[in-house]
């Protein structure tokens, strides 16, 4: 599993090294996918243009959703994004917590972090900090976060009930979390599981919606409610390049679909 960390720690590296922002499948850009570099996929990421807070040089369009927009959260928070990449949420969420509020992002991709403390310092932003860190094993103090949110990250991480284990324990009582991220209707086939392509594209690390739901609650949470839900096109030009004919064909015939999903829950 530590390779395959270190495969998806390369292509976020190799999104930043390209100093191109949206260049890999944001909303501007002509993949219009997400997380991977060489997606031509639709319907992930969205449009944040118009979110105050919003700046450009730190959206790469690597969501599946804006959890911010369902996260609830108020002046003076402390709010807690994981995964947050070149910081693309956690400069729209400052805007929310306001001067009195704090924003920390958590990534595993030294990459992303230089980028996101290189924004930082050039928008001159006190209250927002920036942690190189693994999801799985956070490195904050228990009982410390308003709100935790995150954008089409937790598909990536492996032990799916460990890191919501992890969020629950992080989250002051009564705190609670907004995270988007992908989910399938059925379980996917092996030759799509086992693909790294894939894996840091979002797709081969997505599990069945209600098993992900059910491993929100084993962890604690409470009042876990879907707030949206749509369907994500994987066109063929897109599977071609991982799998044969028949394996294309006997996916389609599964009848399984990939859903970008944001859910809210609380501790």
């Amino acid at each position: 599993m530590n390779n395959l960390k270190d495969k998806i720690k390369t292509a976020y590296s190799e999104i930043v090294s390209d100093n191109a922002p949206a260049a890999c499948c944001g909303p501007t850009s002509a993949a219009g996918g997400c997380c991977s570099p060489s997606t031509e996929l639709s319907g992930f990421s969205e449009d944040y243009t118009r979110l105050p807070g919003y700046d450009p040089n730190a959206d790469y369009g690597l969501g599946c959703g804006i959890p911010v927009v369902f996260a609830g959260i108020e002046a003076g928070h402390t709010v807690l994004d994981l995964g947050s990449g070149a910081g693309n949420d956690v400069f729209v969420a400052r805007a929310l917590v306001g001067d009195k509020g704090r924003v920390i992002g958590v990534d595993m991709t030294p990459a992303m972090i230089e980028k996101a403390n290189s924004n930082k310092q050039r928008l001159g932003y006190k209250n927002v900090e920036f942690i190189l860190g693994d999801i799985e094993n956070l490195p904050l103090p228990e009982n410390h976060i308003d709100v935790v949110i995150s954008n089409c990250v937790l598909n990536l991480v492996a032990d799916k009930l460990k890191a919501y284990i992890g969020i629950y324990n992080v989250l002051k009582p009564n705190g609670h979390f907004s995270i988007s991220d992908v989910v399938v209707s059925g379980e996917l086939p092996d030759t799509m599981k086992n693909i790294v392509e894939l894996y840091s594209g979002c797709i081969g690390g997505a599990i069945v919606k209600e098993d992900y739901i059910a491993t929100i609650r084993q962890a604690g949470f409470k009042n876990v409610e879907v707030m949206k839900e749509k369907t994500v096109d994987l066109p063929d030009s897109f599977l071609n390049q991982y799998l044969s004919r028949e394996e294309l064909t006997a996916f389609r015939n599964t009848g399984i679909s990939v859903l970008s999903i944001t859910v809210n829950g609380n501790k």
